[in-house]
């Protein structure tokens, strides 16, 4: 075993990935602000009928709005988000196995304090959490750690080619009636969604509770798994194949944002397809397999853009920025949570169901206007973000040096 047994330190980072995670986490947050200040129905069908005042009017600039986060943003984000997970596990099995250490025993304690934290943030602060879906995915990606580049990749295609299959069969052998429910949820449901997070603490438990549980239960294995895990799978590929560590030639990352404006093409094929159709239930489960692909291309555009940049300003003021947020990323996640939260629901300013879709993304670049300076301000101090730290910490059974001099 090597001297050094710990976390990696700052100096042994690479640039170029958590450049891409804070660039990622940032982004989220164009989606998940949607789920924070509306019903969580509207994620599905942004256009669902409701009294304006739910979430405000689907014409005009609100349309625009919803329109640019759907094509530029909905499942893009969290795409390279997810994709660095996967990555990012074989970084640290890697790195543990290279020091000697247990890297199966302490990949297994660090997902299960990964659970262990999203629990808490699911059931006590917001039910759209995602942690638990990756640490449950995180045990599985140790059973294929070993598989090479081209192997990785073919499994990825199994998974994300599998809610596709069975999302099209449903369309073509049941049509709107199998998505009915939940693309035309009634307004009396609705209302008391908005009701509830209008409320206090308490009053919103029964609601997150519930939407927790069936997201970690019949929808894990029915949909995240399968999604999150093909993703999780093609970044373990891309890893290997030096592509998130921006070890590929410049024509190859600027053929992946040629290939992100291919997707964008897609994206918007599928928004004039549901509009044909009056935006109709039997419509809307081939409507999803436009994002569906074209997020994965969009996804990768944004990789190649994020490389390109920091290949050319490695050292300037924005890399360094999302650099910042990048290593902080668990903190910044829960922390997008808490200010939101505050912002939107009873215990706080009470806002949910009456912020316009434009006015959301005010809010969202006020977050950013704190997250980016904060974390920049604190990595001047010290070694992790406060979350990270008891990450660390519990996952190594000691505590971390924290402090840059300490």
């Amino acid at each position: 075993m090597t001297r050094d047994s710990g976390p990696t330190p700052p100096s042994e980072r690479i640039t170029s990935l958590d450049a891409l995670r804070g660039f990622a986490l940032l982004g989220i947050l164009l989606i998940n602000v949607w789920v924070f200040s509306m019903p969580e129905q509207t994620l599905l069908n942004p256009n669902v009928y409701a009294d304006a005042a739910a979430y405000g009017e689907f014409s005009g600039a609100n349309y625009w709005a919803w329109f640019a986060g759907h094509v530029f943003a909905q499942s893009k984000f969290i795409t390279i988000f997810s994709a660095l997970f996967g990555a990012g596990v074989l970084l640290f099995v890697e790195s543990k196995e290279e020091k000697g250490q247990d890297a199966v025993r302490l990949h297994l304690r660090r997902t299960a304090v990964l659970i262990g934290v999203g629990l808490l943030h699911a059931y006590l602060l917001w039910y759209g959490d995602i942690l638990v879906a990756y640490g449950l995915t995180g045990i599985f990606l140790l059973y294929v750690r070993d598989l090479d580049a081209r192997q990785l990749a073919g499994l990825s295609a199994v998974f994300l080619l599998f809610l596709p299959a069975v999302e099209l069969f449903s369309a073509v052998s049941i049509g709107g009636d199998a998505i009915a429910g939940q693309w035309l949820p009634s307004e009396a449901a609705l209302r008391q969604q908005v009701a509830t997070y209008r409320g206090g603490w308490l009053d919103q438990m029964s609601h997150r509770v519930d939407s927790s549980f069936q997201r970690q239960t019949t929808g894990f294995i029915g949909q995240n798994f399968w999604r999150v895990g093909g993703i999780m799978l093609l970044g373990m590929a891309l890893y290997r194949w030096g592509v998130l560590t921006g070890e590929r030639s410049t024509a190859f990352y600027r053929r992946l944002v040629a290939g992100g404006v291919v997707g964008v093409g897609i994206v918007v094929a599928g928004v004039a397809y549901v509009e044909a159709n009056d935006w109709s239930a039997d419509a809307a489960l081939f409507w999803r397999q436009f994002n569906y692909v074209g997020s994965l291309l969009v996804a990768g555009g944004y990789v190649g853009a994020v490389t390109l940049f920091v290949r050319w300003r490695g050292e300037g003021i924005v890399t360094r920025a999302l650099a910042a947020v990048g290593r902080t990323a668990f903190t910044n996640y829960l922390l997008q949570t808490v200010i939101a939260t505050t912002v939107f629901y009873g215990h706080g300013l009470g806002l949910f169901g009456s912020v316009t879709r434009v006015e959301q993304y005010a809010i969202v670049a006020a977050i950013w206007a704190v997250q980016v300076p904060l974390s920049v301000l604190w990595l001047r101090y010290f070694r992790f973000g406060p979350v990270e730290w008891v990450w660390r910490t519990l996952t190594y059974g000691e505590a971390q040096p924290m402090r840059l001099d300490g």
